[in-house]
């Protein structure tokens, strides 16, 4: 007897958004420890892009392959050995990276420890765009960083999907937070909580000097000129570049953040989210089946926040 289908985005080779196509596959079925979630948001981020042209982490050895990684939805099916979660629950998260996940679907399969429970309140829009770019800003600022009350932080790419999770989190845990975002962008940056923004680091440097505790890059640029902005023994975190450890010389903590899956990390964002001290926000949403308008708009790099692929549940 076969699997009940559904509608998924698939990639048959490397290339340009061209190349993403919508196409009918079986559903994925839970095993021990995991969910089915009937996906109502997939995120849409860098990762995927880049992914597509076949760079970066992900390691694609077969097609047709599913793309994406954050997902927002209710648990439709349970494994064996599942406890923590029911039919009906809502749950958001990063699944499987570096390993495929398959989010650009309505369904995919989830390890409990890659989701957490989506308060009430907190839509699913939102919650898909959520987890690689807070996770990412998490493990940046409080793993790499240990960022704490009283630092000083500056934030790349401040109005970006991690920027301005990043700025929003850095202020919860009592940092002074400067960003760098285009002019266009800067008080929307400011509403975050930034007390400075600029159009370049290099701005920074002609006003404050080597006066950073900690600079979060995350454009990826890891560029010598934000280094020169930390004190002596300050710390560097690039969230996309290799090749920091040529700063390492230079009297400064540098690392590089490549964001892991953390169901627990994710339940301490999903708290930040139920008490509005985080807010998600989304430049653009897109249906399932604009799955390469979506990635042209990524690769824009102009938006403000994360970009969805949504999946109303009258569509199914």
């Amino acid at each position: 007897m076969s699997r009940p289908d559904m509608r998924a985005v698939v990639i048959d080779s490397f290339g340009g958004p061209e190349v993403l196509r919508l196409t009918r596959l079986p559903r994925p079925v839970p095993g021990p420890g995991e969910v089915q979630v009937g996906v109502r948001a997939a995120g849409v981020g860098p990762v995927d892009c880049v992914t597509r042209r076949g760079r970066g982490e992900v390691r694609i050895s077969r097609f047709p392959a599913v793309l994406g990684w954050d997902v927002a939805g209710t648990v439709t099916a349970t494994g064996p050995g599942v406890h923590g979660f029911a039919v009906g629950d809502r749950v958001f998260g990063l699944l499987a990276f570096p390993g495929l996940a398959g989010a650009y679907a309505e369904y995919a399969v989830a390890h409990v420890n890659e989701v957490a429970a989506l308060p009430e309140g907190v839509a699913f829009r939102e919650a898909g765009g959520a987890p690689t770019a807070a996770l990412t800003a998490w493990q940046a600022l409080f793993s790499a960083a240990q960022v704490g009350a009283g630092q000083r932080v500056l934030v790349t790419a401040a109005a970006g999907g991690v920027g301005h999770l990043a700025v929003q989190l850095a202020r919860w845990a009592g940092a002074e937070v400067a960003g760098v975002a285009p002019s266009g962008a800067h008080s929307f940056v400011k509403g975050l909580g930034a007390y400075q923004v600029v159009d370049r680091s290099a701005d920074l440097a002609a006003e404050t000097g080597r006066s950073f505790d900690v600079v979060v890059d995350a454009s990826g640029d890891a560029g010598d000129a934000l280094v020169s902005l930390l004190r002596p023994g300050g710390v560097f975190v690039s969230v996309a570049a290799a090749g920091v450890d040529r700063f390492r010389g230079r009297g400064v903590v540098a690392r590089t953040v490549v964001v892991h899956p953390e169901g627990r990390q994710l339940e301490r964002v999903a708290g930040l989210l139920r008490s509005g001290e985080l807010r998600v926000a989304v430049d653009r949403v897109f249906r399932l089946p604009e799955a390469a308008a979506a990635h042209v708009h990524v690769e824009r790099g102009c938006a403000r926040g994360g970009v969805v692929l949504e999946v109303p549940d009258d569509e199914r």
